[in-house]
Parts: structure tokens; C-alpha cells; sequence
């Protein structure tokens, strides 16, 4: 207390000015409309300009959960569009549908190697499993290889190993999608015959011979193709949707069919 009363004491003079310079606004904004107007005005954005920094402030740290939000919704249109043609919106909750769909983050991605790979928080313990294919809200990015428990390994369409069915988009021309390992923006599309006619800027998308992903989701355009008089099939250069270098969220796509596709292929190949 004895310091409060010495700290008035020894600034006696600039708080008496204060005081008086308070009531002084105060009578003025009182008793002059312009000055009131403007006091009120000045208010106003003072307010308003606090109300913003700290709505920016709680919108910044509520990103996540919008996020959140955001890829959920996403990943309920994707599941009605791969299935589409044989489930409507009401049952998307059920286990009947062909592909399921999960999303997941990266937390490793390689794309300068012969043979990159894709690191992902989600693993067995979340339903990931071998053979599952990957994409992102622009297009493919590659096929799960292998699952820990909690993470999951994912081979990259930037890998040597990688082989897709792809096709033209609106056609039903399909061929091998691969990587030659020189420019991660660009893929090979192989075993289209010289009889299709290309031209550059047509749309690739996935094939329908393919029991990983659902038929015409997006991998790239045409950048350019070349033929020889020797040549059967054409040399196609694809420049993907998808920027290798800039990667956070995909999507991961069961299909609930495939072991019995591929147990029935099996079977009719053994037969022959």
C-alpha cells in the first residue's frame, strides 16, 4: 500500500494532468455533437479493428478442424462417385460398396530417385493394406506396397517399378503408364497403336482394366507423343496433375472386389 501511495506522490503532477485531460474530453464529446461523432466513430474502429486480429487469430487455429472437415466431406463425394453406378448416397456407410475410401497425411516423399516412395500416418491399425491405391484431389500418386502398424509405404508413380492401366479420356483406348526416371513431371503411357489418333493437351485418366483404382480418375494431359514408320505403337510423354515436389493429403481406395477378381483370373489361367 505504502508503495502505491509513494508512486501517486512522485508522479502527483503527471497524473493530475491526466485526470484533468480526461474530464476535458469527456466534457467536450459531451457537449459537442461534431466532436461526439467522430469520439464514436474513432470507437467503432478501434472495435472493429480488434474484432478482426482476433477472429483471424481464432480462424487461423481453427484451420485444422476446418480441414478435417473438408477432407472428410471430400472423402464421402469420392466414395459416391467411385460407386456410383451400383450404390446410391444412402448407403455410403455400408461395407456392400465396392471401394471404400480413407484419407491419411504424407509425412515422407521422395521424387529425385530411380525408385521413390511415399511415407503415410495411417497403417494396419487404421485398415491399410497392400495393393491399395493412392491419389490426391488432382490425381493418382501410386499404390500401397507395404503397412506397418501404423504407417504405410507407397509406391510412387515416380518409380521404375510402377506399372498403371491408363487410358485416353473418352475413349476406350488403354495402355502401361510407367516412369522412364528422368523428369518427375512427366510419365510414359505405352502400347497405344499408331491408329489412335493424339493430339497434345488430351486428357489420361485410369483405365478400366484395373482392379486397384475405379475407372477415369486423372493423371495427366498429353505433352507430347512421336511415332516411327518402324513403330507399331506410340511414344507418349503425360505431364501429371499431381505436383510431386508439394504433397500433403490423399486418399486411399479399396476395392472390395479384388481378391476375388484376381483369385478368378488365377483360376481361369491354371485351367488353360
Amino acid at each position: 500500500m505504502q508503495r502505491i501511495i509513494n508512486f501517486i506522490l512522485r508522479n502527483r503532477s503527471s497524473l493530475l494532468y491526466l485526470f484533468l485531460l480526461a474530464v476535458a474530453l469527456l466534457l467536450t464529446v459531451q457537449n459537442n455533437a461534431l466532436h461526439r461523432s467522430r469520439y464514436f466513430n474513432s470507437a467503432n474502429w478501434l472495435t472493429g479493428s480488434v474484432y478482426n486480429a482476433s477472429n483471424s487469430v481464432t480462424d487461423y487455429f481453427g484451420l485444422e478442424q476446418e480441414n478435417d472437415k473438408l477432407l472428410e466431406e471430400n472423402r464421402r463425394l469420392r466414395m459416391l462417385l467411385f460407386n456410383s453406378e451400383t450404390r446410391d448416397s444412402m448407403e455410403l456407410d455400408t461395407a456392400e460398396l465396392h471401394y471404400q475410401v480413407m484419407t491419411a497425411s504424407i509425412i515422407k516423399n521422395s521424387y529425385s530417385e530411380a525408385n521413390n516412395y511415399i511415407t503415410i500416418d495411417k497403417g494396419r491399425s487404421d485398415s491399410v493394406s497392400q495393393d491399395m491405391g493412392v491419389i490426391t484431389s488432382r490425381g493418382i500418386l501410386g499404390i500401397v506396397e507395404k503397412a506397418s502398424r501404423n504407417y504405410a509405404s507407397v509406391q510412387s508413380i515416380l518409380n521404375a517399378k510402377s506399372n498403371i492401366n491408363a487410358k485416353i479420356a473418352g475413349t476406350d483406348y488403354f495402355g502401361s503408364l510407367t516412369w522412364d526416371g528422368r523428369d518427375y513431371q512427366l510419365v510414359q503411357l505405352e502400347d497405344i497403336p499408331r491408329l489412335v489418333p493424339l493430339r497434345e493437351g488430351d486428357t489420361i485418366v485410369t483405365g478400366a482394366m484395373s482392379s486397384i483404382f475405379p475407372e477415369n480418375i486423372p493423371i495427366g494431359t498429353i505433352e507430347a507423343f512421336s511415332l516411327t514408320e518402324s513403330q507399331s505403337f506410340y511414344q507418349i510423354d503425360v505431364r501429371l496433375f499431381n505436383d510431386m515436389t508439394n504433397l500433403k493429403q490423399v486418399y486411399l481406395i479399396r476395392n472390395r472386389d479384388r481378391d476375388e477378381i484376381l483369385q478368378l483370373e488365377s483360376d481361369v489361367a491354371n485351367d488353360l
